[in-house]
């Protein structure tokens, strides 16, 4: 199957396409251009927390299908969003106790989509992603996802600490994935839970890490000292399903 990325160009047809609704992961702007339909756009980009970047002409001219861009050009989203709302319910359907992904800081669309597809297989009802630094639901990711996508949902939240805190109050638990953490064999990951993961570089923010109930780490031997971000999800994950499948 084939994906595609929607490229939106032109003032009015970027201006069209919010008011339609339909969601646009970023926005590459002429660095200087301030006229009243521009200020409209950066207005609407501004409500609906679209990440902007301000490019010379020359890049929009290289990134332009048409030749016409007039100074924007919007990149949307290869397929819709779900609503935090909706992986709950996905969950509440099948009669089980919640199981989400976190991800923090995840910017490769291939690890998002190796995400994504170690979730569907795991069996965790969703994946949850930050609007600002982080991959979106680009092509490449549907393509790394290999048909996933099509069946896991995924939202995308203005700020992942607040998320959690509000599904706390739906009852999950939340363990951070961390080197530093309890070997994941002696921590308990039954129940609702929400897995987070950051990316290799940075691992998880300080503000997420704090609202997580656990830090949990996978006992490594070997001479480095971390893994890709969507293997230490498939290691942690299927270990929730282990854990899972021993009590249930």
């Amino acid at each position: 199957m084939a994906y595609q990325e929607l490229t939106i160009e032109g003032r009015n047809a970027v201006i069209e396409a919010y008011r339609s609704g339909k969601t646009i992961d970023k926005l590459y702007i002429l660095d200087g251009c301030q006229d009243g339909p521009m200020m409209t756009i950066r207005r609407e980009a501004k409500k609906h927390d679209t990440i902007m970047r301000f490019v010379d002409k020359e890049r929009l001219d290289q990134m332009s299908e048409t030749g016409k861009h007039q100074g924007v050009i919007a990149i949307a989203a290869a397929y819709e969003y779900a609503s935090v709302d909706d992986i709950l319910e996905n969950a509440r359907k099948k009669g089980e106790a919640p199981f989400i992904y976190l991800l923090d800081n995840i910017e490769d669309p291939h690890n998002l989509g190796a995400i994504i597809r170690t979730a569907n297989l795991s069996g965790a009802h969703g994946v949850i992603i930050p609007k600002n630094r982080a991959a979106g639901l680009t092509a490449t990711v549907a393509r790394t996802s290999a048909g996933a996508l099509n069946y896991t949902p995924v939202a995308k939240v203005t700020n992942l600490a607040q998320t959690i805190e509000s599904l706390k109050k739906e009852g999950m638990w939340f363990a951070c994935a961390d080197m530093d953490g309890d070997v994941m064999y002696d921590v308990n990951l039954t129940g609702p839970i929400g897995l987070v993961i950051g990316n290799e570089g940075e691992g998880v923010g300080r503000l997420v890490k704090e609202k997580c109930d656990y830090v949990v780490s996978i006992p490594m031997k070997g001479d480095i000292d971390s893994l890709n971000a969507s293997v230490a999800a498939g290691v942690l994950g299927f270990e929730i399903v282990r854990q899972r499948m021993k009590k249930g």
